[in-house]
């Protein structure tokens, strides 16, 4: 399996960690059923430019970002995970690594809600409506002045159900995750919040959907039409970990969101 594992250190990383993360998660993925057929190791600083969580301008390293990436028995799963060093961040992601190929070879189930942290007894931190990380945020500087989008992306999003939709969540370890509806046609969200861990939220309000396996609960209302500069002020006004918005004029989804240097990555539907 060593051969099919590779290992990208970002900047401020030592490259002689890069031999360690690379035996770790072979030895998970060695004892394991599944069938992996290729697995990828990012692992940078929290706040240097180029790492995984890293934007220009931030000071530190206040701590490590580790991100794998796998093809398991066909299904693509992510595992991502932030820590005060190198050492716990390998340890979360191994875990998480094993924990997410047993999810995804044993059959999808809903994962429970508040979901339990891995870090030390530190509970999970919830706002009413909105979904937070399990784990514990580290402290990490922000930018100096107004919050800005350092990070774009312009997927083609995926025509699946509400149900499809919550297991790729799941599997890529996020918590919010953009795709397009067809029975309704219109883009769509399904994100982690209380009090059965998902929900459901469209750009076009409408009715639940037929007999879904997953537990979801039913936003009443569609996304709000916001210019990009209203989407940032609106997340920052609120504390928000992320903001499901419709663009206006064309009025497709739009997901802002926080990363974990403190920036905000924005993901549109593309046209």
């Amino acid at each position: 399996m060593g051969e099919l594992v590779t290992v990208r250190v970002c900047e401020g990383i030592s490259r002689g960690f890069a031999a360690d993360a690379r035996t770790r998660i072979a030895a998970v993925v060695s004892g394991a059923d599944a069938l992996v057929e290729s697995l990828r190791i990012r692992i940078g600083t929290l706040g240097a430019a180029g790492s995984p969580g890293g934007a220009p301008g931030v000071p530190g390293p206040p701590g490590v970002l580790a991100q794998v990436t796998a093809e398991v028995d066909g299904r693509r799963i992510r595992v991502q995970e932030a820590a005060a060093d190198l050492g716990e961040a390998l340890d979360r992601l191994a875990d998480g690594l094993r924990s997410r190929m047993t999810a995804v070879t044993a059959g999808w189930t809903p994962r429970p809600w508040p979901r339990r942290t891995r870090a030390r007894g530190l509970s999970a931190a919830a706002e009413p409506m909105v979904p937070v990380r399990s784990v514990a945020r580290l402290e990490v500087p922000c930018p100096p002045g107004p919050r800005r989008i350092v990070r774009r992306k312009r997927p083609q999003l995926v025509w699946c159900s509400p149900d499809a939709a919550a297991r790729t969540m799941d599997a890529m370890d996020y918590d919010i995750h953009l795709f397009t509806d067809p029975a309704t046609e219109t883009d769509a969200v399904v994100y982690r919040v209380g009090p059965t861990g998902y929900r459901l939220a469209r750009t076009v309000a409408a009715g639940p959907p037929t007999r879904p396996a997953v537990p979801l609960t039913l936003s009443p209302c569609g996304a709000p039409e916001l210019s990009e500069e209203q989407a940032v002020a609106r997340l920052t006004a609120a504390e928000l970990p992320h903001l499901f918005f419709a663009q206006p004029g064309s009025g497709r989804g739009r997901v802002l969101y926080r990363r974990f240097d403190g920036g905000l990555g924005l993901i549109a539907a593309a046209s």
